[in-house]
């Protein structure tokens, strides 16, 4: 039991009840307040396991169910929650996004795949020219959120940003289900696509436009590409900016890209013009490199009526 003198302490000229034992235990000192404010930790509390610099954990278990491929998932598609993204280059620039070499591999082991990142820019970045006509048919339940994007807001652009982003991912699905020779769409994280890179090793396989003429077979390129439009009519799409300079070609197969600006015919008021352009600007580019039957018109007509929109 205390004494009478232990109960008291002499403070400030006067003496004043002294702080029990147990009180003095769990206060906080101010040796603890300098700790603290330090930002100091215990040795054994500070556990470094994650990726190296440039790398991350792979983005595999952020997406929902709906927003990951097609299943079956493709063999070579390293779907391991344990695997590692990492950064190897940029492989294209552009105005609304850029696109990464990404290698996705299980640290220890020799399974890993290459996919590209493809980034689109923020809000405050410009997105499309004269965007306005690829929305039409866009809509989005909110009448707030229609507003913003009609009237470019920042809040708006950021929607914008992110139907670009959904609309591609959305068709890369359905079109990849129907066969079209699109990139595998591996999964949507906000607005990064993961798609399966198209080249060989980490070389990425050269646009139509960049092929010798010498060295390639243009007409039966020329048959592929026809093929993969009228697939696309029938599901009611056009590319919508359709050119020799996003149709890579790999081994001999064409293969569509960059299709965030991808138009519903049906829905599109502008719909048959964006279809007929598109076969205009690609038959154009065929006919000037040796094949003389590559017709615009007819190509035009031929997919307006796979489309359901003239007879």
């Amino acid at each position: 039991m205390r004494s009478h003198d232990d109960a008291f302490t002499l403070r400030g000229g006067r003496y004043v009840p002294a702080r029990s034992g147990r009180s003095k235990r769990n206060r906080l000192d101010d040796d603890d307040l300098l700790f603290e404010a330090r930002g100091h930790r215990p040795e054994w509390d500070v556990v470094d396991d994650g990726p190296e610099q440039g790398s991350r954990w792979s983005t595999w278990d952020q997406s929902s169910p709906t927003e990951k491929g097609p299943e079956p998932y493709p063999e070579w598609l390293v779907t391991d929650l344990g695997a590692v993204d990492t950064e190897l280059g940029v492989v294209k620039t552009g105005k609304e996004a850029d696109v990464f070499l990404i290698e996705r591999g299980v640290p220890g082991s020799a399974r890993s795949c290459l996919l590209a990142a493809k980034r689109y820019r923020s809000a405050e970045h410009r997105l499309f020219h004269r965007d306005a006509g690829y929305l039409e048919g866009r809509r989005v339940k909110e009448s707030r959120m229609n507003r913003a994007m009609a009237g470019r807001t920042a809040f708006g652009r950021q929607l914008i940003a992110g139907q670009w982003a959904a609309a591609e991912f959305a068709a890369l699905c359905r079109l990849y289900r129907a066969g079209v020779p699109v990139p595998y769409p591996v999964q949507i994280v906000g607005t990064e696509l993961l798609l399966e890179f198209i080249g060989d090793g980490a070389a990425a396989a050269p646009r139509l436009a960049e092929l010798r003429r010498d060295t390639a077979d243009l007409a039966d390129l020329w048959r592929q590409l026809v093929g993969a439009m009228h697939a696309m009519a029938q599901l009611g799409y056009t590319h919508g900016d359709l050119s020799a300079y996003n149709l890579l070609v790999h081994r001999g197969r064409l293969v569509v890209i960059d299709l965030p600006q991808i138009v519903d015919v049906v829905a599109n008021p502008q719909g048959p013009a964006f279809l007929a352009r598109d076969a205009h600007n690609v038959a154009r580019w065929f006919a000037h490199h040796g094949v003389t039957y590559a017709d615009g018109d007819e190509l035009a007509d031929d997919l307006l009526r796979t489309a359901g929109l003239s007879r």
